[in-house]
């Protein structure tokens, strides 16, 4: 996608969720892409924000929930 950087993934699709809404609590326009194979369920998805968020995003994950399983 033109314009977004991955600011986080994971295998764990919840984990991406809440990151996506603590961006978006915080005015960051995210976007929750699915790269996981359907069938046999591997692979990870990926949160995007546009280029000009990336720094401000970062900062809010950094104290985010860490998954117990990455």
């Amino acid at each position: 996608m033109n314009g977004w950087t991955v600011v986080y993934s994971d295998g764990f699709p919840p984990a991406v969720e809440l990151r996506r809404v603590i961006l978006e609590e915080h005015g960051i326009p995210a976007v929750v892409l699915n790269k996981r194979d359907s069938s046999y369920l591997f692979g990870f998805v990926e949160l995007l924000v546009q280029e000009k968020d990336v720094e401000k995003a970062e900062a809010l994950l950094k104290d985010a929930p860490q998954n117990s399983d990455s």
